[in-house]
């Protein structure tokens, strides 16, 4: 087919998730798209193939239940939206229960396919090792976690040197509502009122000495992931994994994240715990906590199984459990504005895990967001955002503005990346959730499960109204 387009072109760098998804959304909003992949000129460490999307670890795309998950509520939204990713997906789908796994080759073949046969998209093997020429206008990064060297050199440049994180370390995050107050309080250490603290700062969890010996040899004993060869070298003092810092000695950890000192447990103001986990606010709204000091290589079940002896966490809904990890990533709260443009580059943005998004359809709707934001600006229309209370609109909220700024740190301390989860959407108007005709009892789980449903719902609306389609349909999903 012939390309009658009167637009100049947008370039995309990134064959991935990201980039495959904002090339389809800028070329389906009918501007040309020059796709910039340097795979089948210079492969990468994870990398197997030269298609395009390639999944390079799990083939699940996780839940796929719009009505209570999180992640179903984002797949359905990237429908709503045209995605070719999840077009691909949904094509190529293999058994997976509750969840959307898929035939990796077939899902890939597909994309790749694709993007190769839409009259408005021109694919070019090379690297680019820089930052986009000024005389490509609008363009979008899209190199993921894997971004090669050169080319993250010159955006550390751009942005100065504190701007990317090669290396990740990951506490985990609790939601807020799953943590048992009757046994926590808040309290920061001797009441210390720090920039925009009230003194009261963090959630405090005690342990005796009896629960904590418990703990440090859980820890010890627990089944831990190791590092693959091209994740290098990662332990540092200023992240070491809590199991390592219990390996060190029993009382390690009482000196360092758990130390008690300077904590008055509100509930029994006269005896002293002998050792206490602190979480700390991790997003804006108040909705997530993060374990202070407790990054870890454990696996993710024993995380949970561990973390859960903590006394007020035995209840507790992790939004992302912990780890240690090469991750490359810009410092997106204080780089970008919230259409990902790069503050100090206008026309240049950013799109996929790179921005400080994980998983494969998070990086996948970064992507479409990007591709739809570059569209609008190429043909002179509004930059329409999505509303905070739909999935994308939240997810963008959490990479480009979701953290909180202290005076100290901007933009910084609690920036990390993250998943979709319920954590990161606004809370629903007080009176939303109201219990069911006949039941008793409505309370913990039940009254979760129908704060997700609620949430889940008036997300897809929004989403419908944004996207201008048939808002009663959504409500049906």
């Amino acid at each position: 087919m012939i390309n009658n387009s009167s637009y100049s072109p947008i370039h995309v760098i990134g064959g991935g998730l990201a980039g495959s998804e904002a090339a389809w959304q800028i070329a389906n909003a009918g501007v040309p798209v020059i796709l910039h992949e340097m795979r089948g000129v210079r492969g990468t460490d994870a990398h197997k193939t030269d298609g395009l999307a390639e999944l390079v670890c799990s083939n699940s795309f996780r839940s796929d239940d719009a009505t209570s998950n999180a992640v179903g509520v984002i797949h359905a939204e990237m429908r709503m939206a045209g995605s070719l990713i999840m077009a691909s997906a949904d094509r190529h789908q293999v058994p997976a229960g509750g969840a959307l796994a898929v035939d990796r080759d077939g899902f890939s073949d597909a994309v790749t396919k694709a993007i190769q046969e839409h009259p408005l998209i021109t694919v070019m093997r090379e690297e680019i090792s820089g930052l986009p020429p000024r005389e490509w206008d609008l363009a979008v990064i899209a190199t993921g976690p894997l971004t090669a060297p050169s080319l993250a050199s010159a955006i550390q440049a751009e942005t100065g040197e504190d701007s990317l994180a090669f290396f990740d370390a990951i506490a985990p995050i609790v939601y807020r509502d799953s943590i048992d107050m009757d046994i926590c309080w808040y309290q920061s250490r001797y009441d210390k009122i720090g920039p925009g603290g009230t003194g009261k700062d963090y959630i405090n969890c005690p342990m005796t000495e009896e629960q904590y010996n418990a703990f440090v040899d859980a820890l010890i004993a627990g089944d831990t992931v190791g590092f693959k060869e091209w994740e290098g070298t990662p332990y540092f003092d200023g992240c070491l994994p809590i199991e390592v810092m219990a390996e060190r000695g029993r009382e390690t950890l009482r000196h360092g994240p758990m130390k008690p000192m300077g904590l008055t447990n509100a509930h029994n103001p006269t005896v002293k715990a002998y050792a206490v986990v602190q979480l700390r606010q991790d997003n804006a709204l108040g909705t997530l906590y993060n374990m202070v000091g407790f990054q870890t290589k454990l696996k993710y079940g024993a995380q949970a199984d561990i973390f859960r002896m903590i006394p007020g966490l035995e209840n507790a809904e992790f939004a992302r459990l912990g780890g240690l990890h090469r991750n490359t990533y810009v410092n997106s709260p204080t780089l970008l504005d919230p259409s990902l443009t790069l503050k100090s580059r206008p026309g240049l943005r950013f799109a996929g895990q790179i921005t400080g998004c994980e998983g494969y359809v998070e990086s996948a709707s970064v992507g479409l967001l990007a591709g739809r934001f570059a569209a609008a600006e190429r043909k002179g229309e509004p930059v329409s955002l999505p509303p905070a209370t739909t999935a994308l609109g939240s997810l963008l909220g959490h990479i480009t503005g979701g953290h909180l700024v202290t005076d100290e740190e901007p933009g910084k301390r609690s920036f990390q990346p993250m998943n979709i989860n319920f954590g990161l959407f606004p809370e629903l108007q007080p009176g939303s959730i109201v219990k069911p005709e006949g039941v008793k009892r409505f309370r913990g789980k039940d009254k979760t499960i129908m704060k997700r449903q609620l949430i889940a719902k008036r997300a897809l609306a929004d989403c419908a109204a944004w996207l201008g389609q048939d808002v009663k349909l959504a409500e049906s999903i």
